[in-house]
């Protein structure tokens, strides 16, 4: 995991990047993960290998989402906890209808759902309106389900 030619390990950084993104000092992560200051120090410069239990209670206390603390496992050359599935998988169902209904409370107005890309996915039957009226919304929208 060390070497020689670089002594701080992928996850030291990694959370470190999180911690520093929140503006917490070590010291403000290690009350909130209950852990010590030490120990959290030695994480992060690569000189102790943290176990599984000990990222997800780190993640825990930093408030990451499930792909953050996916991406720390990772990191620490663990598998991810928690599965991705896309938003047209069979057990996404509910999801779904969850957002087509609050889609659909938005008319009269327009309403999109997005991806973290920006990518469009949903859209109530005012937003198809107005884009048909743009050309369609078959150019721009790739339905889901």
């Amino acid at each position: 995991m060390n070497s020689p030619t670089n002594p701080i390990a992928p996850f030291g950084v990694a959370l470190k990047l999180q911690r520093t993104r929140r503006r917490w000092s070590q010291m403000q992560l290690a009350e909130q993960a209950n852990v010590s200051q030490r120990h959290l120090s030695f994480l992060e410069s690569g000189r102790s290998s943290p176990s599984r239990d000990m990222i997800v209670q780190l993640s825990e206390a930093l408030a990451l989402p499930l792909r953050a603390q996916n991406a720390l496992l990772s990191a620490a050359g663990y598998s991810g906890l928690y599965a991705e599935r896309n938003l047209s998988a069979a057990d996404m169902t509910p999801v779904r209808d969850a957002i087509d209904m609050m889609l659909e409370h938005h008319n009269p107005f327009p309403a999109l759902a997005v991806d973290r890309a920006w990518n469009l996915l949903m859209m109530n039957r005012t937003q198809k309106r107005m884009l048909d009226l743009l050309g369609g919304a078959d150019k721009l929208f790739t339905a889901v389900g």
